[in-house]
């Protein structure tokens, strides 16, 4: 039995038992501790099928993602917010995704966006399809001992995968036909149909995703076989002169073409026409910036001396600035990131000048881009401000993004722009994890709610309908304000936490668990006469309705 079928059957293994844990922890929702769990189990299985089939990929870049994925799985026990538990989740996949390049000889911290990407779809390929490679393939059965109970398993194995079907349609058809025999056999085994389909369909589906993930992350299917050392067999030399034209053709071959490796994947694989060269970028990079600096001119007398002509405009027609140039300018400092990543990519490298004009360039687009997204803070602030509409989710997030592309602009200066490129991709990832991790300090809905009732003090309206949807992150600041509001609101803000409290206390299964969830459910029980609905009418409804518009 080879190394290569001993790392299979530990990868079913770990497989099956993960499939069960999966199954046990994350059917119920919402998630909360059973997401902890999981992942730490799976993180746990990683590491040590790593140490013991393949320590060579555990390096401190891997022991990095790996805390990294403890900490967003973690973070679900922490925050309640869709939003925040959705980036936890695209953060956990990201990790997942990047720890497979190792086994494809690829070292994350220098591999660039292309294999980022790469690895994503290789590790979804990987869970859908790789299972069958590990079972029918990398695992020798022929090869396993057949000693006492182990030489009659495969016969075992095989007899019941072929009866428990014919016993399963044939059961449950003897139970629809007789209602006694129902009884006896849900009794005994204490299982439903239903219930028996849905454990056996989780359990199976969890193990399959895990053994292909698995498999991707240990073995390098792009490296090809090592056959068995054979033997050299040296011909006999025929003549003198047959060894010299071997020697004139090993010559001939050229030491300096450069031979083609996805791994190291750069725009030599292009035809020249598409690529870059002083002319192109120039004109490229210089009519964007032309159009950049344009619109930048037209935006100073509003970001420099300019901010009273704007606030003193009527509300409709701040509304209009404000509303009309955030999502755009949002968008705009989004797709100049892979703008200048991909034309840098395609610059030639035959000629020192043409790495200066772009550097000079970019360099320039970007710090019209800053002035951009200055602008579009600006607007931000504007519709959310005092003379604003109040903060949503629709509006904050979008907010978030684009620090994060501030830091990514500048970090691809102090990177791509220095001529160490293979950094980028590293760093930017860490500053996405770095800004999640952050939101979940600043507890977005907490902050949304206080934001909208300082701009309630101050004369601005309040949504209480759409602060209510809001997770349960939200709502100790709303019961904390709750006496602040006018009586309209109030009946808006009780009614519909009332009716999540009652929900609440239906669900008490440790697996869902969640701090947040923990803290609002005893404010909740805290201040249950406050909560008291006997005043106000059976249905309320806020007359504001702003706040769900953009």
């Amino acid at each position: 039995m080879n190394e290569k079928t001993k790392t299979g059957l530990e990868i079913l293994e770990a497989a099956v038992l993960l499939g069960i844990l999966g199954d046990v922890l994350l059917r119920e929702t919402p998630w909360g501790l059973n997401v902890l769990l999981f992942v730490g189990a799976l993180v746990a299985a990683m590491v040590m099928l790593t140490l013991r089939r393949r320590s060579e990929l555990l390096s401190r870049q891997t022991i990095f993602l790996h805390t990294a994925l403890v900490f967003f799985a973690l973070m679900f026990v922490w925050r309640d917010s869709v939003q925040l538990k959705t980036l936890n989740a695209l953060a956990i996949i990201g990790i997942l995704s990047l720890l497979t390049l190792p086994a494809l000889q690829i070292k994350a911290h220098l591999a660039g966006v292309f294999q980022y990407g790469f690895s994503m779809l290789w590790s979804g390929v990987n869970a859908a399809f790789a299972p069958f490679y590990l079972v029918f393939e990398d695992v020798k059965w022929k090869t396993l001992p057949q000693k006492g109970w182990t030489k009659h398993l495969a016969a075992v194995l095989r007899g019941v995968a072929i009866a428990a079907p014919i016993l399963l349609i044939f059961g449950a058809l003897f139970m629809a036909a007789d209602a006694v025999f129902q009884g006896i056999v849900e009794q005994t085994f204490h299982l439903n149909p239903e219930g028996l389909f849905t454990h056996v369909f989780f359990v199976g589906f969890f193990s399959w995703i895990v053994a292909g993930y698995l498999r991707g992350s240990l073995f390098d299917s792009f490296a090809p076989e090592t056959a068995e050392a054979k033997p050299e067999i040296k011909v006999q030399t025929l003549s003198i002169t047959e060894n010299k034209e071997d020697e004139l053709n090993e010559q001939k071959t050229p030491e300096n073409v450069k031979a083609w490796n996805w791994r190291t994947f750069d725009n030599s694989v292009m035809p020249k026409f598409f690529t870059l060269g002083a002319i192109e970028i120039s004109i490229v990079l210089g009519l964007v910036n032309l159009l950049f600096l344009s619109f930048v001119i037209v935006q100073i007398p509003y970001l420099f001396g300019g901010m009273e002509l704007v606030q003193n405009t009527p509300d409709f027609k701040l509304a209009e600035y404000a509303r009309r140039g955030f999502g755009e300018l949002v968008t705009v400092a989004a797709l100049v990131l892979p703008i200048l990543l991909f034309s840098h990519w395609l610059l030639r490298k035959d000629a020192p000048v043409n790495e200066k004009i772009y550097r000079v360039l970019a360099g320039i687009n970007i710090a019209l881009l800053f002035v951009i997204m200055i602008s579009a803070t600006q607007r931000l602030l504007l519709l959310t401000g005092n003379l604003g509409y109040g903060l949503t989710t629709v509006r904050f997030y979008p907010m978030v993004f684009m620090i994060w592309l501030a830091l990514v602009f500048a970090w691809f200066a102090l990177t791509v722009l220095r001529g160490a490129r293979e950094q980028f991709a590293w760093g930017a990832l860490w500053a996405a994890f770095f800004v999640v991790g952050t939101l979940h300090v600043l507890n977005p809905d907490d902050f949304i709610v206080r934001t909208n009732v300082r701009l309630m003090h101050e004369g601005r309206s309040f949504d209480s309908n759409y602060v209510t949807e809001l997770s349960d992150d939200a709502v100790p600041a709303l019961l904390e304000n709750l006496p602040a509001m006018n009586f309209e609101r109030q009946c808006v803000v009780k009614n519909k936490i009332s009716n999540r409290f009652v929900q609440a206390q239906t669900e008490n299964d440790f697996r869902t668990w969640n701090w947040s969830r923990s803290v609002a459910r005893r404010k909740m029980a805290q201040l249950s006469e406050i909560l008291d609905t006997a005043n106000c009418p059976e249905y309320t409804k806020s007359s504001d309705r702003f706040l769900g518009e953009y």
